[in-house]
């Protein structure tokens, strides 16, 4: 007799995951912690399960994930909106905990999904560079309000804000540092990827935590990753314009930089960037051009494990 292949669907909040189970649909809650985990991982026991599915959630669903890739589940992390999405697609418009979860499930059974790896330092590394970049938004907000300031207790209440956020964003930036060059491998990633001009620190620590992926798959998986991939809008005799859709908007920010300054002072990506120019490409599609061809070259680079050689972009 064929073992019945589970797929499972979880929905997270604060306190507690809802679990659906197909193709038997039983459906539960546990808590979302140690004791909430393991009693999941119990009651999956003895079954043939072939994905868990769960959707991020802005952090809530960082320790389940740990705990059940540490016991060898097959978890696959959701993008919400794709999953809303589908949901809509398969005309399902109402929206509760219960239901979510039983959707989750649905999607990782009859979607492609990518199983999740346990990536420890770039788990460490994601949540400095997330704090950073909120600690970043919080300082040029501060900065901002400084400037419309008019009394003297505000502006130096405004002043001392300010000072508290660089200090803070000098520390975070040297746990940073420290944590990568504690860690070997990471250690000579961030080696290769800050020969390259252009790639600067920020960059750095951002393709580390965020796409671990990074020389490991194809240049076009990459772009697809980071949503720089210029996808078709063509129907019968129309040919529409082709545009970029999702990816890791983290990256794609750090990159968008790096591509700015790359494009002036990379002789490659100058270079480069002038062939578009010169073709009549415009600066937006250049500039997302160019930062594709930077994530290729620094794929390359990491996969072959060599440092930025100009003979070789």
């Amino acid at each position: 007799m064929t073992e019945l292949c589970i797929d499972v669907g979880l929905d997270v909040s604060a306190a507690r995951l809802d679990v659906h189970i197909l193709p038997t649909g039983t459906a539960f809650s546990v808590g979302n912690d140690a004791a909430g985990w393991q009693s999941l991982v119990d009651r999956l026991a003895g079954l043939r399960v072939r994905a868990i599915g769960i959707e991020a959630s802005g952090g809530c669903e960082r320790g389940a994930i740990r705990f059940l890739l540490e016991r060898g589940c097959s978890v696959r992390r959701l993008d919400p909106r794709r999953v809303r999405a589908f949901a809509r697609a398969a005309g399902i418009l109402a929206k509760n905990d219960r239901l979510d979860a039983r959707i989750i499930a649905l999607f990782v059974a009859g979607m492609p999904t990518r199983e999740m790896r346990r990536e420890p330092a770039a788990e460490r590394l994601a949540e400095l560079v997330t704090a950073r970049r909120q600690l970043l938004d919080a300082l040029v907000a501060a900065q901002n309000q400084t400037r419309l300031v008019e009394d003297a207790l505000l502006k130096r209440l405004s002043g001392n804000r300010i000072a508290r956020f660089k200090a803070d964003l000098r520390l975070i930036d040297q746990r940073l540092a420290a944590l990568v060059a504690a860690d070997p491998s990471l250690a000579q990633r961030a080696r290769l990827l800050r020969s390259v001009p252009g790639v600067g620190a920020v960059l750095t620590s951002t393709l580390l935590a965020f796409l671990p992926e990074l020389g490991r798959l194809g240049r076009k998986q990459i772009a697809a990753l980071v949503g720089v991939a210029p996808y078709d809008d063509d129907s019968a005799g129309r040919h529409g314009t082709r545009a970029i859709f999702g990816g890791r908007t983290i990256v794609r920010n750090a990159t968008y930089m790096a591509a700015l300054v790359g494009g002036r002072h990379n002789p490659i990506l100058a270079a480069f960037r002038a062939r578009l120019r010169a073709a009549g490409k415009a600066p937006k599609v250049a500039l997302v051009a160019l930062m594709r061809k930077l994530l290729t070259i620094l794929n390359a680079m990491l996969r072959d494990d060599r440092e930025w050689k100009h003979a070789t972009a």
